[in-house]
This record gives structure tokens, C-alpha cells and sequence, in this order.
């Protein structure tokens, strides 16, 4: 299946996005200046008109969740009762947590709750740097970093997952609307929905790339006293990806389960050690006081949308990351519902949206509380380092004050970059799943030659795009913020497309009898109208 055998290419999704990649980067190469002036229109127009649909989706999504997990369908097994689960509990758990927040809490951990103190929330009448905006700062981290955030992965994963191991399709987000669209799905309206969310998965990872690119130069710079140039941040890009094409050839039982293993030990020593030589008693008492504030405010700031005053802030802050996670849900999702096989619903919702939510609460609650306890103490260290060196400076100029900061800083980079290299591997992966046509292609690794293509074509955009934000921007706080543009260009479809699966699922879900092979052949439509033509489908390709 490595070979390069172009009769399993999907051509009506790989030719399309190729010529669209190659267009981006081409912008990218001859305007800088334009292409984030690009980026930043339609991310004003989506905010602008439908900042409203993305808070409600990130309710709906989680109320989804709630009812599936409580109800007689999180008894259902993905792949049926005799299905064997592909990983261990500790290697799901594992790759769960690295595959979906790594390379989000390393960065935001302090960068947000120290970001929020000193700028303010508007709403709250709490002033910057008050002891109030503190405990507000660090509860809005919490609700950025927790329920919402994988509400949006866990919902895409649990419909992949029955779509291809219960319903038996193939290996396609579209795959999931089978129950809307009926064989549909499989014609124009699924290759839209393929395409739609292939961008949204490679402009993704190009963020995602471009923010550890600007947290590398950092920590180069804090370490080494390397300036972070561009052509530093363009070698870290070539190291990364090189890494994570290499690893991608061992496929996920070595690559990818080794990297996450490796990279969640290290995520829970770090934050064993600043539990235990920082400040553990005001991070405890501080972590439940905040949470208890999250919960409290949890529905007045997830409908915050400033309609009257016209701030920006939630546009920048909550709608942006309901926006991006939007976008990287099928992203995330489209891998963890394949590494799901033999779990049922309810351990698949308790893994992939409980647990990272409370780890990402408790990260927050351990490093923000800390970084905040420190930023008071000391009158704004780290908010000054902010301010000259950038965001992603802050994790840094925060690991100066603990023992050992040399042995924390190249941990924190380690830890980085396996973060970066584990989300990038098992993505790229998915992205070249996508790129091809082949019977049970949830079992299959995609061609190295297709995995190589799609590396290449992410790290340029990762790196136009950080081209783009230091040539358009002013202030090294707002070039961090600019790398969030990309994936929001290819937001509103994909929100469109998160309404469809809402109804998809219910569906589903309801009507189980008539959609689930594994459990119902006899009288599943799939069965009987479909599954004849994927298996013919299936022989000319192996022809």
C-alpha cells in the first residue's frame, strides 16, 4: 500500500486541493501583505454574521454528547460486540490527549491567563491587573481550554466512528451524512463536504505548525540566545516536518503510539514538578476557585457576543476558538473515531471529551495559577516580556523563576515538539487518507509518497503564513494572534456542515435499526442499497 499506485488516488479531492494549495501558496509567495488582508476579511465577515451560529453549535454539541453518553446509545460498541479495541487504554488515553491539546496548553497555559489580567475582559467591571480580573482571567482559560473546546472534536469522532465500524462506510467525513443524504453523500454533495474539509484540516496544521515555529524561535532565543528570525522559524519547520513524515512511515502502532506515549509522560512530570516546587497551596485553593467561577458564568460567557458596545473581544478570544475548533474538528475527530474501534460511545465521550477537558483544567489551574501568583508578585514580569518578545515568550520568561529553568525550558521544548510532531503525524495521515479511494480505508495506511505531498504543502503554508503575519502586523502579541486567520477561512462551510451532522446523528441515532450494519443487518437500508455497490467499487480499484 506504500507504492505509488495512482489508481487509489481520489481524484475529485486530490487534484481540487492541490491546485487550491498551490494557489494559496503561490499568494502567499508573490503578496505577503495581501494574503493577510485576505485572511482577515473573511474572518470579519464570519464573526461579523455568524458569531451568533458558532456559540450555539458549541452548546449543541455538548448537549449531544450529554444525551448519548446518559442514554441506551453509549452502550453501543463501535464495530460491533466482537470488535477488539486497536489500543490500549493507556495508549487511547495517550495519543487522546497529545493528538488533540498538545501543542494548545503547552503554548496557552500562561500566555492567556497572564494575557487576560493585564488586558482586561470587557463586561466583567473588574479593572486589568486587579486581583478579580485575575481569578476571571484564569476561569475564562478554563472554559476556553474545556467542555466547548472538545465538544467539537468528541462529536465528529463519535459519528466517523459509527459511521465506518457500524454503518460500514468508508473511511469519508461524508460518510457521517449518510443518514441526511442517502447515497448523496457519496456523489457531489459528499465530494463538497471531502474537499471542504480536507482544507480545513491542512490550513489546520498549518496553524498549528506556525504557532510552534514562533514558540520554538522563542525558546531558542531564551536558551540559546539564538534571534527568532525567520529563517529560524523556517528551519524549526523543516525539522518538524521531517520528523513527522519519517515517523509517519511506521504507521500508528509504532509511530504514532510512541510519540504520544513518550509525549504524555513528559506533559505529566512537568506538571507534577511545578505542582510540587511552586506555589502548591495557592494553585489548589486558586484552580477550584476559578473553576467554581467557570461554572458559574459558563452560559453568560459562552453567549457573550458584545451586540450592543461592539468590542471585539469575544471575536478574538471565545467566538475565535469555538471558530478553530470548529475547523479542527474534523480534523481530530476524523482520526480519533479510526483509533476507536471496540470502544463503546459512553467510554469514547468519557476519553476523548472528559478526560483532556479536566486535564486541560488542571494544567491551566496548576501553570496559570502559578504564572499569575508570580505576574502579581513581581508587578508584571511576564507581562513585560510579553510585550517585547511576544506571547509565545511568556512560558519561557515564566520557567525563569522555578529550579532548574535550563532542564524546564529543554523539557518544555521536548515537550513541544513531540506535541507538534504527534499532532502533525497522526494528521497527515488522515489527510492522506482522504486523498485516496480504497475498501476500509480506516484499516489502510495512505501511500508515503501522498503522506510526504501533504507534509510538504502544509509546512509551506505554515510558513507563508508566518511571512504574512510579521510583514501585516504590528506588535509581537497580535503576530501570534494572526496565525489564527488561516483556519478560519475555511470556517463557515465546515459550520455548515456541523448542522448537517447535528441532524445526521440524530438520525442515527433514533432510527438505529435502519442505519446499523454491525448490529442490524437485516434490516439496515445500508445493507440492502449500498454496501453491494462499495464492495463492487471496491474490486475494480484492487483491479
Amino acid at each position: 500500500m506504500n507504492g505509488t499506485n495512482s489508481n487509489i488516488v481520489r481524484k475529485v479531492i486530490f487534484i481540487p486541493m492541490s491546485i487550491i494549495f498551490v494557489v494559496i501558496i503561490m499568494m502567499g509567495i508573490v503578496s505577503p501583505t495581501a494574503f493577510y488582508n485576505f485572511e482577515s476579511a473573511i474572518s470579519n465577515f464570519q464573526y461579523n454574521w455568524f458569531g451568533w451560529l458558532y456559540s450555539m453549535m458549541a452548546m449543541i454539541n455538548i448537549a449531544i454528547l450529554a444525551w448519548l453518553a446518559f442514554s441506551k446509545h453509549g452502550d453501543i460498541i463501535l464495530g460491533g460486540e466482537d470488535a477488539k479495541p486497536i489500543l490500549s487504554r493507556w495508549n487511547w488515553f495517550a495519543i487522546a490527549l497529545c493528538g488533540g491539546i498538545g501543542t494548545g496548553i503547552v503554548f496557552w497555559g500562561i500566555a492567556e491567563p497572564i494575557f487576560h489580567l493585564n488586558s482586561g475582559i470587557p463586561g466583567t467591571g473588574f479593572a486589568p491587573g486587579s486581583n478579580e480580573m485575575a481569578l476571571e482571567g484564569l476561569s475564562v482559560c478554563m472554559l476556553h481550554w474545556g467542555i466547548p473546546s472538545y465538544a467539537h472534536y468528541c462529536i465528529f469522532g463519535v459519528a466517523v466512528g459509527f459511521a465506518i465500524y457500524n454503518m460500514k462506510l468508508p473511511y469519508r467525513i461524508s460518510s457521517t451524512l449518510y443518514p441526511l443524504f442517502g447515497k448523496k453523500s457519496f456523489t457531489t454533495i459528499g465530494n463538497i463536504v471531502d474537499n471542504i474539509c480536507l482544507f480545513a484540516i491542512a490550513v489546520s496544521v498549518s496553524a498549528i505548525l506556525a504557532v510552534a515555529a514562533l514558540n520554538f524561535g522563542a525558546g531558542f532565543y531564551a536558551i540559546f540566545g539564538i534571534e527568532p528570525t525567520n529563517t529560524v522559524r523556517g528551519i524549526v519547520l523543516v525539522v518538524v516536518v521531517s520528523t513527522f513524515i519519517i515517523s509517519s512511515y511506521t504507521g500508528l502502532q509504532r509511530g504514532i503510539r510512541r510519540l504520544s506515549d513518550m509525549n504524555a509522560k513528559i506533559f505529566i512530570g512537568l506538571l507534577f514538578f511545578i505542582f510540587v516546587v511552586g506555589q502548591t497551596r495557592f494553585s489548589m485553593f486558586f484552580t477550584v476557585e476559578a473553576l467554581g467561577r467557570s461554572l458559574d458564568q459558563f452560559f453568560p460567557r459562552m453567549t457573550y457576543l458584545s451586540a450592543i458596545e461592539g468590542n471585539l473581544w469575544p471575536m478574538w478570544w471565545t467566538v475565535i476558538y469555538w471558530i478553530w475548533m470548529i475547523v479542527y474538528g474534523p480534523m481530530v475527530g476524523l482520526f480519533l473515531g479510526k483509533i476507536a474501534k471496540g470502544r463503546s460511545i459512553r467510554e469514547f465521550i468519557i476519553m476523548n471529551l472528559m478526560v483532556p477537558a479536566s486535564f486541560a483544567i488542571l494544567w491551566f489551574g496548576i501553570f496559570g495559577a502559578n504564572a499569575i501568583k508570580l505576574e502579581l508578585d513581581t508587578g508584571g514580569q511576564i507581562w513585560n516580556v510579553i510585550q517585547t518578545q511576544g506571547l509565545e515568550a511568556s512560558v519561557f520568561s515564566f520557567l525563569d523563576n522555578f529550579p532548574l529553568p535550563m532542564v524546564t525550558k529543554i523539557g518544555f521544548m521536548i515537550t513541544l515538539f513531540l506535541s507538534v510532531v504527534t499532532l502533525c503525524d497522526s494528521m497527515t495521515s488522515t489527510v492522506a487518507s482522504l486523498s485516496i479511494d480504497v475498501p476500509h480505508g480506516a484499516e489502510v495506511e495512505p501511500p508515503n509518497n501522498i503522506k510526504i505531498f501533504w507534509g510538504l504543502v502544509m509546512s509551506s503554508v505554515a510558513f507563508l503564513s508566518i511571512l504574512a503575519s510579521t510583514s501585516s502586523t504590528e506588535g509581537a502579541v497580535d503576530i501570534m494572534q494572526s496565525t489564527k486567520l488561516l483556519p478560519m477561512t475555511s470556517a463557515l462551510p465546515v459550520l455548515f456542515i456541523y448542522v448537517a451532522l447535528a441532524v445526521s446523528m440524530l438520525k442515527m441515532f433514533t432510527q438505529r435499526e435502519k442505519y446499523d450494519a454491525a448490529y442490524y443487518p437485516e434490516t439496515c437500508v445500508i445493507e440492502s442499497e449500498l454496501m453491494g455497490e462499495i464492495a463492487i467499487a471496491g474490486e475494480e480499484q484492487e483491479k
